[in-house]
């Protein structure tokens, strides 16, 4: 399929005449042409939804969400080699677009991650088209959205950190090293950013994951957070500094926690 270029629809996300500004102005990222056309029209006999701008690219999808002015965006998962990152990196350059993200099939793992990432809403790429628009609406005014099933597999992760923080275990008080790392882990940030922005190595931060993992009962970075919203672990919490604090502290924790004592985490 031929590449067009990133289009502006609907007078560019201004109010058209007559609509007062009064509906949900949404940007479309998808990589088929004829699912793009085919949402235009679903959306085209609403009245409170209007289509601003669209992008089949990832490149176009990052320049859309700049350019036009939108409440939301319906995002492809298959856009991006890396769709966490896409979202990821989305949400942090354009801190009040709320994300829909379109995946090819259900799916636990990713599902879970996505809305972690920050996801306000997951559809399945055969949604019925009434209920495409019952999520933007939903998601327009700052719910979430998930199907049924989704909201099984959100439950049935919520339940195992639970049940894991019940132990023993999860009684352990994190020192300020490792409740400032969890506190950038709950805001949404990869490894590499939490080296750069405590003042030490991605390797450090990954060893000391390990340790919080094992002082809390918990397996992964979802059941972390989870955990945190549970407990409201990080109210009060150091936030990170802006800048990283140099390059000796980073060889003063990696003295902490060797990391030939821990085992890697991603």
């Amino acid at each position: 399929m031929a590449s067009s270029p990133m289009q502006a629809l609907e007078n560019g996300g201004q109010p058209l005449e007559g609509d007062g500004g009064q509906f949900i102005r949404v940007i479309v990222a998808d990589t088929q042409a004829i699912f793009r056309a085919g949402l235009r029209k679903i959306f085209a006999v609403e009245d409170d939804v209007r289509v601003v701008g669209q992008a089949e690219t990832l490149s176009q999808t990052f320049s859309a969400a700049k350019k036009f002015s939108a409440d939301l965006m319906l995002f492809e998962a298959a856009l991006a080699p890396n769709p966490l990152e896409a979202v990821s990196d989305l949400l942090r350059q354009n801190p009040g677009l709320r994300l829909v993200v379109v995946t090819p099939e259900p799916n636990e793992e990713l599902t879970l991650e996505l809305l972690r990432r920050g996801a306000c809403g997951i559809v399945s790429r055969e949604v019925e088209p009434e209920l495409m628009v019952d999520c933007l609406r939903k998601v327009s005014k700052g719910e979430a959205w998930l199907d049924s099933r989704g909201i099984q597999w959100v439950l049935d992760a919520y339940r195992t950190q639970g049940t894991r923080a019940g132990s023993p275990k999860t009684k352990v008080q994190l020192t300020p090293k490792e409740s400032l790392i969890v506190s950038c882990v709950t805001q949404g940030m990869k490894n590499k950013e939490i080296a750069v922005r405590v003042g030490t190595t991605e390797q450090v931060v990954k060893n000391y994951l390990r340790k919080v993992y094992d002082k809390l009962g918990v397996a992964d970075r979802l059941e972390l957070a989870l955990y945190c919203l549970n407990n409201r672990t990080v109210e009060g919490m150091v936030k990170p500094p802006a800048a990283p604090a140099g390059p000796t502290n980073g060889q003063a924790v990696e003295s902490e926690i060797p990391a030939t004592e821990t085992p890697e985490v991603s």
